[in-house]
């Protein structure tokens, strides 16, 4: 099929660049009308003051074959959240897909600053837009996605739960954000299992994000010139990897199998035998334990 999920309706909450736009523009690339949210518009920016607004990820997902629907969202606000899935009930009478992808913390920690030095209102605003946003999206958007049986939510974070169990993440704020999301994943499983739902949590590998070229100064075209300064670089992946990662869950009829689990990009091409737009299938959680924590030198030979 060349439109698995036409019909299908995806909320994909976080959008306006890195792994939420990956996601949305695979989700359209599949069929699906997309509801794509953020704050940054094309009339006005939020606090990351970058150029990426959602309705040029609306623009994308409808240029790769669905339905991109623009809605500008604070997910911090109960009120606009609430008005956001009225709007996709009224309009399409179901969801089938929440991705819960609102993060905004890149400009708020510190990089090994523990918690008594940290910025304290910086570290919970952090904590407010990685973790109260996914509970107030989820809190209003189920019970439409519970319309319908076979209803997937995905949950995205950073890191395994296998490897932030073992491993100290950036600072207290940060390594608390990522790893309650793996844990919002576990308990929608338990609560939505039985209502024949499933949840997830889905973590990229090293995302080339805009912002991630923008900081080694490099282009999607030329990403391979930061290797020379930033050698483990190479196991890198696009947002769209993770994009075919959600696609393929939302297109399988056994997801089910997946429920409350940890998952990756990398780990899901391995199942399914999806790749990155190059061709390849970057592994970088299993490169990040075997080779770069072990102090070995770049190699993504048998990683990629």
């Amino acid at each position: 099929m060349s439109a698995p999920l036409k019909g299908k309706v995806a909320l994909v909450a976080g959008a306006t660049r890195g792994a939420g736009r990956g996601i949305a523009v695979e989700l359209g690339a599949a069929g699906a009308t997309v509801y794509v949210t953020g704050r940054t518009t094309r009339e006005r920016r939020s606090e990351y003051d970058r150029p990426e607004t959602i309705e040029d990820t609306a623009d994308l997902v409808t240029e790769a074959g669905g339905r991109g629907i623009a809605v500008p969202t604070d997910h911090l606000d109960p009120k606009q959240v609430r008005v956001l899935v009225d709007r996709i009930a009224d309009e399409q009478g179901r969801l089938d897909v929440l991705v819960n992808d609102i993060w905004g913390g890149e400009m708020l920690f510190e990089w090994d600053s523990p918690l008594w030095e940290h910025d304290l209102d910086n570290g919970l605003r952090l904590l407010r837009l990685a973790v109260e946003t996914h509970a107030i999206t989820s809190h209003h958007a189920l019970p439409l996605l519970l319309r319908h049986p076979g209803g997937l939510v995905v949950e995205v974070t950073d890191g395994t739960a296998d490897y932030n169990g073992d491993h100290y993440r950036v600072n207290f704020f940060y390594d608390l954000a990522k790893s309650a999301v793996l844990r919002m994943a576990f308990a929608l499983g338990h609560e939505l299992g039985p209502h024949g739902a499933t949840a997830v949590a889905l973590t990229p590998g090293w995302l080339r994000s805009e912002l991630m070229l923008d900081t080694y100064g490099v282009r999607e075209d030329n990403w391979r010139d930061a290797l020379e300064r930033v050698p483990h670089f190479a196991i890198s992946e696009t947002p769209r990897y993770v994009g075919r990662a959600v696609t393929a869950l939302a297109t399988d009829p056994d997801v089910a199998r997946f429920n409350g689990a940890s998952l990756s990009s990398g780990g899901l091409a391995r199942v399914y035998g999806f790749t990155d737009l190059d061709g390849s299938r970057p592994d970088a959680w299993r490169y990040l334990v075997e080779v770069q924590d072990a102090g070995k030198p770049a190699d993504t030979t048998g990683y990629r």
